[in-house]
């Protein structure tokens, strides 16, 4: 399993300023070549401590175990934030 990129990525207004919500449709290469697109929700959230809290939500059934998929996510979403590749 691969994660080529995030596309169609948007923003949501939230008005709690330490969480941010985000939408897309993320591409990824499972077992077979040709890549499948999800449509997903996930939030950024900034904790009291300075920790960073990623929940992601898939909107759509996938045929591939949830737990490495979303540990993946949560990679590419925070080298995403980190390099400040998220829209503002």
């Amino acid at each position: 399993m691969r994660i080529l990129q995030i596309k169609n990525l948007k923003r949501k207004d939230v008005p709690i300023y330490y969480r941010r919500l985000y939408s897309g449709t993320v591409v990824l290469e499972l077992i077979s070549p040709p890549p499948t697109e999800v449509p997903l929700d996930f939030q950024i959230e900034q904790k009291p401590t300075g920790v960073v809290e990623i929940g992601i939500t898939l909107l759509k059934k996938i045929d591939y175990p949830l737990v490495p998929l979303q540990k993946e996510l949560k990679k590419f979403i925070a080298d995403l934030d980190s390099t400040g590749q998220l829209p503002t």
